[in-house]
């Protein structure tokens, strides 16, 4: 896509969000690679780099071996902590603001989006969130922080205070079902959409990428943009390949004029 075909793109993208009455965005990984947080799939990815990390993240091994919990504790420990959200970020949130974003659907668990500035009652964080831990037996939640602190006093898996259960990030990991209510909120919205903005994802993970058929089946208009192709490539109009950072930004000035 030639520079003159992608203003005409944003042009067109900016265009349906003014005259759209619902719209619905569906996040994923690319959103927050400008943050200094790697995806999972992509070129330099973390499971690509490394096939081994995703068992990390299965919760049948998590459960069952506590030296993979051993490590995702470390893992945890050197994430990006102090991350902030970029300029794609900031701009997804400039269009709640303006009124052209009903509902946030994100496959992120990092709560970039939240640190944006979006009401926290239009996002939905369908993986869950990093930035707290949960216990596996009682069910009890508290800031990602407090658990981490054990560790780095030397808790190499630290268990919960409260019944000894096992402890882990309050993430959906491969294996854990999502929650019921959080799917049907996301499935409402994209039926409800004229408009689905796909962003920063390949859409190929399901159940959450179905909710991209499930908006054009019902007449929405698909948005993709996306650093590569996507699953479904073949439903948007338009299909973007470039950068978020610069893609969403020049939307919200274009909406703005």
């Amino acid at each position: 896509m030639t520079g003159v075909e992608l203003e005409a793109a944003l042009a067109d993208v900016a265009d349906a969000l003014r005259r759209a009455r619902c719209v619905v965005a569906l996040t994923g990984a690319g959103m927050s690679t400008d943050s200094g947080i790697r995806d999972f799939r992509g070129p330099q990815g973390l499971w690509t780099q490394n096939p081994g990390a995703e068992r990390l993240a299965t919760l049948q091994h998590y459960l069952a071996d506590p030296e993979v919990r051993r490590r995702a504790w470390q893992a945890r420990l050197q994430h990006p902590w102090d991350a902030q959200p970029s300029a794609a970020h900031r701009a997804l949130a400039q269009l709640e603001r303006l009124g052209r974003l009903s509902t946030l659907i994100t496959q992120n668990v990092d709560g970039l989006h939240h640190l944006a500035g979006h009401a926290p009652e239009r996002v939905i964080e369908i993986h869950g969130t990093l930035r707290e831990f949960m216990c596996m037996q009682c069910g009890r939640r508290g800031p990602m922080r407090e658990a981490l602190e054990r560790v780095r006093a030397g808790e190499a898996d630290p268990a919960c205070s409260h019944c000894a259960g096992i402890l882990k990030s309050a993430t959906i990991s491969f294996g854990q079902a999502l929650v019921a209510e959080d799917l049907e909120r996301s499935q409402a919205a994209a039926a409800a959409c004229d408009v689905l903005l796909a962003l920063g994802s390949t859409l190929s993970v399901y159940p959450i990428a179905g909710i991209v058929p499930l908006a054009h089946s019902r007449g929405a208009r698909i948005v993709t943009i996306n650093a590569g192709p996507t699953e479904m490539d073949a439903l948007s109009s338009p299909c973007i390949q470039g950068s978020l950072g610069e893609c969403l930004p020049r939307v919200v000035e274009l909406l703005s004029v």
